[in-house]
């Protein structure tokens, strides 16, 4: 990739950010704009921004000149904005965010990219705790920052040519744009759309990956590499990576990791088995990057997590634990209640669900799905669907999910205070879920600090 000047529209996106980041880093002259920073929000990330040397501009389409050598969007940008119609005027050349992730992937000395439904942003983020640890210099780029280190994603800038690390993510359809050196599939499950509308995204992203490593224990990552050349992790009874689950909770999950005939210890200070099978996916894609399984594994003992995923915000006197969780398709609520309960005591849920569209879609599976997965002392409230604003139809409400499986719902976020200060008792785990909303991760803190 040559020197050139590139323009980053909505620079402040957890994407966006940290590719310009990683551009200017590499020698890029850098530019963006963003809807936040022309309102007045987003300062701390502004200044983080211009202080790596990124030119912050108004997003009125000004930017766009001639001279501008790429323009870097996002898929969810309407076609007809100023930006995107300057760059057309002017004939610079456009990019969508995950083209030039793909590039950047595809690029690496290995490039690895992990994808998957679920897990992707956990996988990613052991990934960049084991280079650091072990002193590798690698770029990461995740979609989750690290436990304690803020919430603007996972990100390391390596050396160009150097080691790369990046979530692959199959809801915008542009999986199929990856050729990585290392190509994971953890798992394929119902999320951003069906199962069946995904799959041929999976299905060209194994084809493409030189090396390929896939879940044993799903059975659809399975079918989509069926015939190909792979290495098989996890639970699966075929797997040449084997996991074996020791103790899930209540605060440690632990497992045993067979590589080559040699046993590895697996401790990881997060609970849950879905826990061990990302950590097992860590150290498989570690591996294949030419580093020791043993250390790698020894690295992940001190793996702080990552922000919002099964991320414990608060620990009363009396034995009552606040979770924060990303949790907002069917796998990854039944994975997070799974490891809350995993700690003994009983589960109160909160789930916001991330839209109105989203709820719409995962009404009847919800219906199904909290029967199964709460026990009888456990639960469940469900808040406000999230509202972004647009021109969405909202003809469902949490009251009518509530009603569908016989738990609560409340009309205003402020009252689930009330709700939990009624039911919560010593040794319980408050568990909040949901995803999109950029504040629920400060409202689950402010009901820690309540209770």
């Amino acid at each position: 990739m040559t020197q050139m000047l590139m323009h980053f529209s909505g620079v402040a996106g957890q994407g966006m950010n940290p590719l310009a980041q990683l551009m200017r880093v590499w020698g890029h002259e850098v530019q963006g704009s963003d809807r936040s920073f022309d309102q007045g929000q987003n300062a701390e990330l502004r200044a983080r921004l211009e202080g790596a040397g990124i030119r912050i501009l108004p997003q009125d389409g000004r930017a766009l000149r001639p001279g501008v050598d790429r323009f870097i969007y996002s898929a969810a940008v309407e076609s007809d904005t100023p930006e995107a119609c300057a760059a057309r005027t002017h004939g610079v050349p456009g990019t969508v965010r995950p083209g030039l992730l793909a590039e950047v992937v595809d690029g690496g000395g290995p490039g690895v990219a992990i994808s998957g439904t679920s897990g992707k942003s956990t996988v990613v983020g052991m990934l960049a705790w084991i280079l650091r640890q072990l002193s590798v210099p690698g770029t990461v780029l995740g979609g989750a920052a690290l436990a304690g280190e803020g919430t603007a994603g996972c990100f390391a800038a390596g050396p160009r040519g150097g080691p790369v690390v990046a979530e692959a993510c199959e809801s915008d359809g542009t999986l199929v744009g990856y050729h990585p050196s290392i190509g994971v599939i953890h798992n394929i499950t119902r999320d951003h759309g069906e199962v069946h509308e995904v799959r041929g995204q999976f299905a060209t992203f194994a084809r493409q990956s030189g090396r390929l490593m896939v879940n044993a224990a799903c059975p659809e990552a399975m079918a989509v590499s069926a015939g190909l050349a792979r290495t098989l992790y996890g639970l699966g009874g075929s797997a040449d990576l084997p996991l074996e689950v020791l103790a899930a909770g209540p605060h440690v999950a632990r497992g045993l990791l067979t590589s080559a005939g040699v046993e590895v210890d697996l401790e990881i200070q997060q609970p849950g088995a879905h826990t061990l099978e990302n950590a097992c996916a860590a150290v498989a894609a570690a591996q294949a990057m030419g580093l020791d399984v043993v250390a790698a594994a020894m690295a992940l003992r001190s793996f702080p997590g990552v922000s919002r995923r099964f991320e414990v915000v608060a620990r009363t006197e009396e034995g009552l634990r606040v979770v924060d969780d990303f949790a907002h398709n069917g796998a990854k609520i039944a994975a997070a209640v799974a490891a809350a309960q995993a700690g003994g005591g009983r589960v109160l849920c909160l789930f916001q669900p991330h839209g109105f569209g989203p709820a719409r879609q995962l009404r009847p599976e919800l219906r199904e799905l909290l029967p199964q997965i709460l026990r009888a002392q456990d639960r469940w409230l469900y808040l406000p669907i999230y509202y972004a604003g647009g021109s969405v139809t909202q003809d469902i409400s949490a009251e009518d999910l509530a009603r569908d499986a016989g738990v609560d719902a409340v009309a205003k976020r402020t009252d689930a205070l009330m709700w939990l200060a009624e039911r919560t008792t010593p040794g319980d785990t408050v568990l909040i879920m949901g995803a999109r909303d950029p504040g629920l991760g400060a409202f689950a803190r402010s009901l820690a600090e309540a209770l």
